[in-house]
């Protein structure tokens, strides 16, 4: 980037804020893709005849697909053009949705959801990069991630909400189909609009055995977890996929300390505050994650919730959530150290999921389920922002954009990961508690709904140790200052910036 390109009063293009709207609305589709789903996903299931073991992996294909291939997405916009990447994303996207929502069977839908993953990977990044690029006065960049952040984050809430009506007036499938309209505008706004600077890309050749490694070393990860659900922990197959992913991410670490062009530089991660918050986080999603799919099922068939009434009980942890990352862990991340904030959030997380435990088929929402979404919202919240920021902040140019992936990556695989080990858990609770009590029961209905909350509480139980974990990780691996007066990365081209995607993704 030429050094008037820096200048708030010359080289600007004069149709960013116009881009603007078209990049926040690619981000919106993606964002209430990731929660729509799960309003959708028991009348979805029923309707197309996935297994219960297997229901997870219409969330988890989405996560894998898009943390498996978050890194090699960015790499791609920088080789690629970001323009380019970002409408390519935009129609992939689309035509997977279309699939979704045509899907006649199980596997139709694995395919479209892994396929949205993937696109998403693409688009991501590169709409990132996109703003870095386009908004280089200080100012204008700071209220235009803000702006991206705020609708982005609201996202959330729109795709509960819009999955619940949709659902209950239309049918499952459209929460697929909506996709398609936010896509072509977001799509022709961006062919016709985005102007991306010159001499922003990044030849260096691809590292293909590190994108192959990682992908299917996760991949391995995950279909380990979710395989113990269905066969067992001593399963032949569950241990050889466990085997498997060890192998092949120590390959890939491996091949990634010796090639000149690595996908994932290891100074990036070796650093030990950047270590503590992509641990910290990943371990503390792996929590969120496999409760929204419990809380989904418990208030649709425990409690007999309608689909547009289960999206809005989720609102108390948007609004926690919204509400820890702006107003506290914001205003309060240039005056304490971030451990500070992210130790005490993560274990006020804790103490909701701790409420949760006391779940029971007649538990009442107010005073249970509400209190216990705000806490657990707020705590994430305050913990996430300084956490992300912290993630990018003082990183060299070079590595900004592949550590705001890392970010990315380790939230979308932690969500994988949590969705299948605390199903996996429900699911051998739930089994064990039928065994135990069916002798004696005369009401083989209410039995049910008691097997499969005595399943959600003994996995949320699980949730609450490993937040604990992720306190005792922030505590203990991170220790810098307060962020105020710490240096951010700088430079052109992708991942300049990128740390002000702090609210973007963690909504």
């Amino acid at each position: 980037m030429s050094e008037t390109a820096l200048k708030p009063d010359t080289g600007l293009d004069p149709k960013r804020w116009t881009a603007l709207v078209f990049i926040a609305l690619a981000q919106l589709m993606v964002v209430l893709d990731a929660t729509i789903v799960n309003i959708a996903l028991p009348t979805a299931q029923l309707d197309l005849g996935i297994s219960d073991g297997n229901r997870q992996w219409v969330i988890t294909a989405y996560a894998l697909a898009f943390g498996g291939l978050l890194l090699f997405g960015g790499r791609i916009a920088d080789l690629w053009g970001r323009k380019r990447t970002f409408v390519t994303g935009l129609i992939g996207f689309a035509g997977a949705s279309a699939l979704g929502g045509a899907a006649t069977g199980e596997a139709m839908m694995l395919i479209a959801r892994a396929a949205q993953g993937a696109f998403g990977a693409l688009l991501a990044p590169a709409a990132l990069s996109l703003l870095a690029v386009m908004f280089t006065d200080a100012k204008e960049r700071a209220k235009a991630f803000g702006i991206y952040g705020a609708i982005a984050g609201g996202g959330g809430a729109v795709g509960l909400i819009l999955g619940g009506v949709l659902t209950e007036y239309l049918n499952w499938r459209w929460t697929f189909f909506v996709n398609i309209p936010f896509a072509i505008v977001a799509a022709l706004g961006a062919y016709f609009v985005i102007r991306e600077p010159a001499g922003g890309r990044n030849r260096s050749p691809l590292d293909i055995p590190g994108v192959l490694l990682s992908t299917t070393g996760l991949v391995a990860l995950v279909y380990g977890f979710t395989r113990a659900e269905s066969e067992g922990w001593s399963d032949s197959v569950t241990i050889g996929s466990f085997v498997a992913s060890v192998v092949l991410l120590a390959a890939f670490v491996a091949v990634e300390a010796k090639v000149k062009h690595p996908l994932l530089p290891l100074r990036v991660i070796t650093d030990r505050n950047r270590g503590g918050v992509y641990l910290s986080l990943g371990l503390a999603v792996i929590s969120m994650f496999g409760l929204f799919l419990f809380l989904t099922y418990y208030l649709q068939v425990v409690k007999g919730y309608s689909p547009v009434m289960t999206g809005f009980a989720f609102l108390p942890m948007i609004v926690g959530m919204i509400t820890g990352s702006t107003q506290i862990g914001a205003r309060l991340m240039t005056r304490v150290p971030p451990r500070l904030l992210m130790g005490p959030g993560f274990l006020v997380a804790a103490l909701g999921m701790l409420l949760l435990t006391q779940m029971e088929v007649g538990s009442s929402y107010p005073l249970l389920i509400m209190p216990a979404q705000l806490l657990l919202g707020l705590g994430m919240g305050t913990a996430f922002m300084p956490a992300m920021s912290l993630a990018t902040i003082g990183v060299e140019a070079r590595d900004a954009g592949v550590a705001s992936a890392m970010v990315n990556t380790s939230q979308q695989v932690g969500g994988a990961i949590g969705t299948a080990l605390l199903n996996t858990i429900a699911a051998s609770a739930t089994t064990a508690y039928l065994v135990d009590n069916a002798a004696g029961a005369t009401n083989q209905q209410l039995l049910q709904a008691q097997a499969m909350v005595e399943g959600y509480t003994s996995a949320i139980w699980w949730a609450v140790g490993i937040l604990v974990v992720s306190s005792l990780i922030a505590f203990t691996f991170i220790t810098t200052s307060a962020q105020g007066s710490t240096p951010v990365a700088s430079g052109g081209g992708k991942g300049a910036d990128e740390d002000l995607q702090v609210p973007v993704m963690a909504h």
